[in-house]
Order: structure tokens, then sequence, then C-alpha cells
């Protein structure tokens, strides 16, 4: 039987997987979630994808089980997405605005990734504690919190690809001590996390799905 759907390959709370699924919601495309055991990765996904990381979105050929096009980084699967369908007009609607979100997330992928996951997780980088490194986050927070002072989104007057691709982060590290994070002063980036929180949109991509069961190998 030929394969039709796109499928993507994802894990509930991954925040890679999760602006993955943002922006494919938005733009309407059909598709079929699998969802991942990390610790038990389904064979097709690791013959897609070797690096077997989450989400990776596979656009079949009907040729076969690996024919067809597969994307396994979360922001080419967001561009791909809302470059196909944006009805809410996510993505940035100059060179200079989309210069700016792509530095933005850029950071965000980069510098505060890693602090944010020596500030999580400190044993697996050999830390007792992982104060300094969210400290040294915090510093860039500070600067999302006057941005975000100035107007209500990252992505200026109505919430857009910056947002999306940085809200699941930011969400990491506030869960990850959520009354040390209450207690900063950040007030509207703490207004702007608890509204994407809030929204339908959030919880549309948040819903429970049961692993995907891999079909035996034939033959």
């Amino acid at each position: 039987m030929p394969w039709t759907l796109p499928v993507l390959y994802s894990f509930r709370r991954c925040p890679y997987a999760m602006r993955a699924r943002l922006a494919l919601h938005t733009s309407g495309i059909p598709l079929e979630h699998r969802e991942v055991v990390l610790k038990n990765k389904p064979a097709h996904m690791l013959a897609l994808s070797p690096k077997g990381t989450v989400p990776v979105l596979w656009l079949p050929d009907g040729q076969g089980p690996q024919g067809g096009r597969v994307l396994e980084q979360s922001l080419d699967i967001m561009l791909l997405a809302l470059h196909q369908h944006d009805p809410l007009g996510w993505l940035p609607a100059s060179d200079v605005a989309m210069a700016d979100a792509m530095a933005l997330i850029a950071h965000n992928d980069g510098p505060f990734k890693q602090q944010l996951d020596r500030y999580k997780y400190p044993n697996r980088s050999g830390l007792d504690s992982g104060s300094a490194d969210r400290d040294e986050a915090a510093v860039w927070l500070l600067t999302l919190e006057a941005r975000l002072r100035e107007k209500p989104f990252l992505a200026g007057e109505h919430f857009g690809l910056a947002d999306a691709a940085i809200a699941p982060f930011v969400r990491q590290y506030a869960h990850t001590d959520p009354a040390w994070f209450a207690a900063q002063p950040w007030p509207a980036l703490a207004s702007w996390l608890a509204a994407f929180e809030a929204s339908e949109l959030f919880a549309a991509i948040m819903h429970k799905h049961a692993p995907w069961p891999e079909p035996a190998a034939v033959g």
C-alpha cells in the first residue's frame, strides 16, 4: 500500500518537536503522527534519520518505506509548513524582520539551549549544580523581557515564528524551578509564557498520543 500522508515522528515533551508541531498544526497540513518512545526508537525512524532525535518529518513518495524527502531539523520543518500555508501570518513580512527572528532563534538554539541543558541536567555535564548556567541564561531572558515590554510578542504585534520557536524552550527553563522563575523580575516574559501555555494552540499540540506500534518486519 503506498504512503500518502506526511509522517511526523515526535515526542510530546521535546521542545524541538513541540515547535515543529506548532507550525504543522497552524499550517493545517494533514499528517500521520507517530509518537516515539525514546528508549525504544522505531527502526523506521532510525532508517530515515540515523541521528535518532525528534522531530523527523517524512514526506513519502509512495515508492517504498524509505522513499521520499526527510526533514530532521525542527526549524526546517517549521519553515516548510509555513511556506506551504501560513494563515496566521507567522512568517516575518520583511527580510529585516526575518533576520531578526532568525537571530533570536539562533541564540535560543545555541547558547541558551546549552545553558538550559546544564541547568536542568547538571549531572550530565559533571556539575554539582546548574545554578551558574541558570543565571547565565537569565541574562538573555532579561533581553526578551525588555523586548516584550515594548511589544506583546517576540515577533511584534502578534504571535509568530520567533515566539513559536522559542516558547517551548523558555517553558522548559521555567518548569525546572517554577518558584525561582516566578520570583524573577520579568513579568512581561512570565505573562507571555503563561498566555502561550493557556492557548488553544498549545493544548492542541500537547494532545497525548499512544506510542506508535511499529509493524513487525516481514521476511
